[in-house]
């Protein structure tokens, strides 16, 4: 099978974004965007369908399993994982492949995600004692594990942009597992800041529902943690308002 890519491309950020096309060949029924990205750039000399001498594609892979998120970009419109995007399910005559438009580009494909890890220290997602989680929500904990920090579900989203404060699925899938495991007093700085920057910001669009990678549930997620801020702590503030707590 012969495969063609319509690569964006640009050397660095100030540069003006081109088209490069290549051809990819393979017998492999399930090649992906990453199989062929590999390929192409380990030619000795790397050429365009028109025969044009290029540099090589810049972008990002790691575990090329779908468990780390680094090769995440725009195929064929879509954010998805290039070791995951298979060529021969694409179907289309030529396949397009940009790099993710919610986050600055450093070069071709790849991007700056900081943006991510910066609001993730800003919720201060971390624990600083030992977990207190019920045993009945370890399914929910471990499905909110699953997030690779890959930006799919950021890229889809209206309401997110790296200049704004609304942070996302990408910081609401962890943050909904903090919720459970941390104790009341010690979710109180959490909590402040997943109303102001997840909760408050949130269109309930749902775009990121069915584009998350990993699969996880991002309805069940979203359901528990608004649970965990917004129902529970009113609960207790009526209860303790009323003398019962």
């Amino acid at each position: 099978m012969r495969y063609e890519l319509a690569v964006k491309r640009r050397r660095n950020a100030a540069d003006t974004p081109f088209r490069q096309h290549f051809y990819f060949e393979t017998e492999l029924k399930n090649a992906t965007v990453a199989n062929a990205l590999t390929f192409l750039n380990q030619q000795t000399e790397l050429t365009d369908t028109d025969g044009k001498k290029c540099d090589k594609i810049v972008w990002e892979c790691s575990c090329l399993q779908k468990k780390c998120g680094a090769c995440a970009m725009v195929i064929n419109g879509r954010p998805q994982l290039a070791c995951g995007a298979v060529l021969a399910e694409q179907k289309t005559d030529v396949i397009t492949v940009e790099p993710l438009r919610k986050f600055p580009v450093i070069a071709d494909l790849m991007v700056d995600r900081d943006k991510m890890m910066d609001n993730l220290r800003t919720l201060q997602l971390w624990l600083n004692g030992d977990a207190q989680a019920a045993v009945k929500k370890n399914d929910l904990l471990y499905e909110a594990s699953g997030c690779l920090q890959c930006g799919c579900c950021l890229e889809v989203c209206p309401n997110f942009c790296t200049e704004g404060d609304f942070y996302g699925m990408a910081a609401l899938v962890p943050a909904s597992r903090l919720l459970e495991e941390m104790s009341r007093e010690e979710s109180r700085a959490l909590r402040k800041n997943y109303s102001k920057n997840i909760y408050n910001g949130c269109g309930k669009s749902l775009a990121c529902r069915n584009i998350c990678p990993a699969g996880l549930d991002i309805d069940a997620l979203m359901v528990n943690s608004n649970a965990a801020l917004l129902w529970k702590m009113w609960r207790r503030a009526v209860l303790d308002k009323k003398g019962e707590i």
